[in-house]
C-alpha cells in the first residue's frame, strides 16, 4: 500500500482542468506533493494558476490555458504537454460551470444557460479526453478521472441543467473507459455540496446545515475529493467506468 507522504505519482505527468481553484487546485497540490508534474488548466483564472504554481512542492510544474469552449485551444493544449514534458499520465477534469436557477422556473433556465452548461461540463471534458488520448495511451497506464455531483443521480443541484449535464458526465465516461482501455481506465469522482465557491451563494453555514443532515456529519472539503481522485489513480487500478462517491453519505 501507498503510504502517505510518498512519491507514489513521480515521474508521472497530469494534467488538470479547472486546476487554478477548489477541487482542481486541492488535487494540483496532492499530486505535487506525490511526486508528480502537473500541468494547471485555468481559463480565466492566470493569476491563481501562477500563484497556484509557487505553492507547489517540486519542479516542472506549468499553467496552460485550457478553454473548454475551444476545441482547437484544447488540441493546442494537448500539443503544448506533448511538446514540453513527451508524455500525460493522468488526466483530471476537473473544470467545469454552473449558474444558480431555480428548478421550478422553466423559463429562468434560458437556451444560452443550458448550451453553456452542457458545454463546459460535458462537451469541454470530452474535447481535453479526445485531445489528450493520444498521449495517455503512449503511456501504457493512463487515468482519466472526470470530476461529476451527486447531482447526476439525485437531480438535485444549482440548476436542472447542471443535473443534466452531469449525469451525460457520467455515462459518456462508462463509454470512454469501454473504448479506451486497457491502456486508459476512466472514472469519475461524484462529489455532494463541497466547500469551495463553484456554487454562486452557497456559504459555510449552508454547507453546515447540509452537512448535519447527514451520517457523517462533517462538511466534503476538496481536499478529501483529491484524497478520492488520487485513490482512482494509485489504488484503484481494477477500476474502470465506475463513479466514486464523496458526499459524507447525502445520498442515504
Amino acid at each position: 500500500m501507498t503510504e502517505p507522504g510518498s512519491a507514489a505519482l513521480r515521474g508521472k505527468v497530469a494534467v488538470i482542468t479547472g486546476g487554478s481553484s477548489g477541487i482542481g487546485a486541492a488535487t494540483a497540490r496532492l499530486f505535487a506533493d506525490k511526486g508528480a508534474t502537473v500541468v494547471v488548466g485555468y481559463h480565466t483564472g492566470a493569476d491563481r494558476a501562477e500563484c497556484l504554481l509557487k505553492e507547489l512542492p517540486g519542479t516542472g510544474h506549468r499553467a496552460l490555458p485550457i478553454i473548454l469552449e475551444d476545441s482547437a485551444a484544447i488540441r493546442g493544449a494537448a500539443d503544448a504537454v506533448r511538446q514540453a514534458y513527451g508524455r500525460a499520465d493522468i488526466l483530471v477534469n476537473s473544470a467545469g460551470l454552473t449558474r444558480v436557477v431555480p428548478h421550478a422556473d422553466l423559463e429562468a433556465l434560458t437556451d444560452e444557460i443550458f448550451d453553456a452548461t452542457l458545454i463546459a461540463n460535458v462537451r469541454g471534458t470530452f474535447s481535453a479526453i479526445r485531445s489528450l488520448a493520444p498521449l495517455l495511451r503512449e503511456s501504457g497506464e493512463g487515468v482519466i478521472v472526470n470530476v461529476s455531483s451527486l447531482s447526476a443521480s439525485t437531480g438535485l443541484g444549482s440548476s436542472i441543467a447542471y443535473c443534466a449535464a452531469k449525469a451525460a458526465l457520467d455515462t459518456m465516461s462508462i463509454s470512454l473507459a469501454r473504448v479506451l482501455g486497457p491502456k486508459i481506465r476512466v472514472l469519475s469522482v461524484s462529489p455532494g455540496p463541497v466547500a469551495t465557491h463553484f456554487v454562486p451563494g452557497r456559504d459555510r453555514a449552508a454547507l453546515e446545515t447540509l452537512a448535519r443532515k447527514t451520517p457523517l456529519q462533517r462538511v466534503v472539503e476538496p481536499q478529501d475529493v483529491a484524497a478520492a481522485i488520487l485513490a482512482c489513480v494509485t489504488h484503484l487500478k481494477m477500476a474502470t467506468g465506475t463513479t466514486i462517491v464523496v458526499d459524507g453519505g447525502t445520498h442515504l
